[in-house]
């Protein structure tokens, strides 16, 4: 199966765009392939605006998001790949969606350096040990 974050990443964005809200995203910076100006980093994290107003040239591929921003007055180009899209979320309101770290597959190289997702075969059959509190996910405004 392909992973679902690019499809609901897509379908949130058009929902929070139609309720006339402003879209963010939180992005974990840690990863060398994210592009982003990182003096606006802050413990490993960047919220970026990703409204038609803010951005210029968005693409939000199965792999990457890509566009173009300002920050402090001088054009960027931002590079996400997916894995590294935390959360989308109504600036406004703070509705949204978080995303599980587990529902982007990890990537491995393919025979020609190409990458591949890690199938189910790949991956341990023990269930990951349940994480503490109510299992209600959360959301909260950075």
């Amino acid at each position: 199966m392909k992973p679902r974050r690019p499809y609901l990443l897509r379908a949130l964005y058009e929902w929070i765009l139609d309720s006339e809200e402003v879209p963010n995203i939180l992005v974990d910076t840690e990863s060398e392939e994210v592009i982003v100006p990182r003096e606006f980093v802050k413990d490993g994290q960047i919220v970026l605006n990703i409204s038609p107003d803010a951005v210029r040239g968005l693409s939000i591929t199965d792999d990457y998001l890509m566009c173009e921003g300002r920050f402090s007055g001088r054009s960027f180009e931002v590079i996400l790949p997916m894995a590294s899209i935390q959360a989308i979320y109504c600036r406004g309101s703070g509705q949204g969606l978080a995303f599980e770290d587990g529902d982007y597959p990890p990537q491995e190289l393919g025979e020609q350096g190409e990458t591949k997702p890690i199938g189910p075969s790949d991956i341990d059959d023990e269930p990951p040990p349940p994480k503490g509190g109510s299992g209600k996910p959360s959301l909260r405004l950075v």
